[in-house]
C-alpha cells in the first residue's frame, strides 16, 4: 500500500519523473494488500524495470536521480543494500543512490526487531540511508486507514524533498 500511495501521490506532483522497480515479493504483497497487480503500479510510473536488468539506466551513477524511496523495504532488501550485495537491480540502484551521496530512504515495516537487524539500520544510517518506518502517527486524529497510510507517505514526500503543500502539519495545538 505505501509504494503504491507514494506513486498515486508523487504523480501529482508537478515535474517529477517516477521510475519503478518491483520485486517479486513486492507483486505478491501489492495483491496481497491491495488486490492490484503490478501492471497496475506500473501504469503510475513513468517508467518499470524488471529487476533482471542490471543494465539499467538506474544501475549507473551517471543517471542523475533525486531520491530512492523502497516502500515498503523487507529486511533482505535492507540487508542485501547494507552490505553491497547488488544481485538485482533493486539492490544495485540503491546502491548507486549511496554512493553518489543521493536521498534512499527505506520504509522497513518488518517487526519486532533483534539486534542484527538494529545494526544494519545503524550500518546504512552512517551510510547516508533514511530508515523511515511507516509508524502513524495519530496525532491528526485519522478516519480511515488511508489517512494513516498517507501520515507516513507524507513524511517520505518531505524526506525526499517533494512536500505535498496539501498536507495539515501539526502547529503545536490540539486538532
Amino acid at each position: 500500500m505505501y509504494g503504491l500511495r507514494l506513486l498515486e501521490r508523487l504523480r501529482n506532483q508537478k515535474d517529477v519523473e517516477t521510475h519503478l522497480i518491483l520485486t517479486t515479493s513486492g507483486q505478491k504483497t501489492l495483491y496481497l494488500e491491495t488486490g492490484k497487480l503490478a501492471a497496475d503500479a506500473q501504469a503510475l510510473a513513468d517508467f518499470s524495470y524488471p529487476m533482471g536488468n542490471i543494465s539499467s539506466r538506474l544501475a549507473s551513477g551517471s543517471f542523475p536521480t533525486h531520491a530512492m524511496v523502497i516502500a515498503p523495504c523487507s529486511i533482505h532488501t535492507m540487508s542485501a543494500i547494507a552490505y553491497g550485495i547488488s544481485s538485482n537491480l533493486l539492490i544495485r540502484a540503491a546502491d548507486v543512490t549511496l554512493k553518489e551521496r543521493r536521498k534512499l530512504v527505506l520504509m522497513v515495516r518488518e517487526t519486532p526487531l533483534h539486534a542484527g537487524h538494529l545494526k544494519t539500520m545503524t550500518a546504512l544510517a552512517e551510510m547516508g540511508a533514511i530508515i523511515a518506518p511507516p509508524i502513524p502517527g495519530f496525532y491528526n486524529h485519522p478516519q480511515t486507514v488511508m489517512d494513516i497510510v498517507d501520515h507516513s507517505v507524507d513524511r517520505v514526500l518531505d524526506l525526499i524533498g517533494l512536500p505535498d503543500p496539501q498536507v495539515r502539519r501539526w502547529d503545536g495545538e490540539a486538532q
